[in-house]
């Protein structure tokens, strides 16, 4: 009998096809096993950490209360990975008295020290997990190891420590951010920047006044947009200084300050706001005249029902429905501006807060005023069409005022 290397001998150039097609198949089927062999092994770990997990669970606060030694499980990564993973997961839920707890439970545990060392000491996608987990704990002693992390070279290691400190949500942590932009300038996206001051500045907001006065010209354009979210009643006059600043976001985070400041004063200020040329700043100036409710900003309002851009007027319009005043004078008003996109912006926000029957009943009730201006008033109310040049209630009573003259 011959033997397989002469029977290939034998076959010439198509012992090569054979080889290839032999190969082939040997190959597959090695793929297989390994695929089959793999399911296998995740189907059995991740059925074994299940079983881990529900005991951990049942005992869950006698582990957090320490009733059960952290030796027995400290010392075992697996295990260690799932306790930190179940404290974390439930520290975005808990109420501040168990985030005490639990936090008082990674410190004890030495969770905390092990984040802080696996920050400092360890590389690559390593160090990532880990500077992004030391933030999620909100351990204020994880700062420092979060602030040596922005001054990384490695670009994703600064991304993630910024990541981290963003989830502090405290104050001290917005200091290290803005003291590294302040040296570094703007070297990662100003996007995640923008994201993580906003979350570490909210419950104090001063701590940006000094940079927005001294940062350089990308940073402060971050600045400005980030005050413009977090701008709130504690910042009192000192955000008057923006209100004429050169950067447009600025200028809206000083109007949104406004919102919570003395009418008087705040009034005057956002009137000229409403009439910058950026729209977000005109945006913004409107609705805080509206927060603010005062019967002087009708006049700023009206106006803003004739702005350009189409959420201006909306918010204008909405700012005139929230007014703890009668809405028939202020009709009268809108319908003799006859401006078409104004009176249907009104008429929309009229629409949505349910108030047509109230207007109609005030029209209705409106004195002194002749039927026929009652009817105008009212077939505009129905049909938000612009009525005839003159014929409009003020229109009217402005041109006999003329002719008096």
């Amino acid at each position: 009998m011959a033997s397989a290397f002469e029977t290939f001998r034998r076959l010439g150039p198509a012992a090569f096809v054979l080889k290839a097609i032999i190969s082939v198949i040997v190959a597959d089927m090695l793929l297989l096993g390994f695929i089959m062999l793999r399911r296998t092994y995740r189907k059995r770990y991740f059925a074994k950490r299940d079983a881990r997990l529900f005991e951990i669970r049942e005992r869950w606060d006698a582990l957090i209360s320490g009733e059960i030694p952290y030796a027995t499980w400290r010392t075992k990564p697996s295990d260690r990975q799932l306790v930190e993973t179940m404290v974390l997961d439930a520290f975005e839920v808990a109420a501040p008295e168990e985030s005490a707890r639990l936090l008082k439970f990674m410190r004890d545990s030495g969770l905390v020290e092990k984040c802080i060392s696996d920050a400092r000491n360890h590389h690559g996608w390593r160090r990532h997990r880990a500077l992004v987990v030391l933030g999620r704990t909100r351990a204020p002693e994880g700062i420092p190891a979060l602030a040596e992390g922005l001054r990384d070279r490695n670009p994703e290691t600064r991304l993630a420590a910024l990541r981290g400190l963003g989830q502090m949500a405290c104050p001290e942590a917005a200091v290290e951010i803005l003291n590294w932009v302040g040296e570094a300038g703007l070297v990662v996206p100003a996007l995640p920047l923008q994201s993580a001051l906003i979350q570490t500045c909210a419950e104090r907001p001063q701590v940006l006044l000094p940079y927005l006065r001294h940062a350089g010209a990308s940073v402060r354009e971050v600045l400005a947009r980030v005050m413009g979210e977090v701008a709130t009643p504690s910042l009192g006059t000192e955000i008057l200084q923006f209100a004429e600043d050169s950067l447009p976001e600025l200028r809206a985070a000083a109007a949104r300050a406004l919102s919570y400041a003395e009418p008087g004063l705040a009034v005057n200020v956002l009137s000229e706001l409403a009439r910058d040329p950026i729209w977000f700043v005109r945006l913004r100036a409107i609705v805080s005249l509206g927060k603010l409710g005062h019967g002087t900003a009708i006049p700023f309002l009206l106006h803003g029902l004739a702005d350009s851009n189409r959420l201006v007027r909306l918010r204008a319009a909405e700012a005139l429905m929230d007014l703890n005043t009668e809405m028939a004078p202020i009709f009268e008003q809108v319908v003799a501006m006859r401006d078409r996109y104004g009176l249907h912006a009104y008429l929309t926000a009229l629409e949505n807060a349910g108030l047509q029957p109230k207007m109609q009943a005030e029209i209705k009730a409106l004195r002194p005023a002749s039927k026929q201006d009652k009817a105008v008033l009212l077939e505009v109310l129905r049909t938000g069409t612009v009525p005839p040049e003159g014929h409009a209630p003020q229109e009217k009573a402005s041109t006999a005022a003329a002719s008096c003259s």
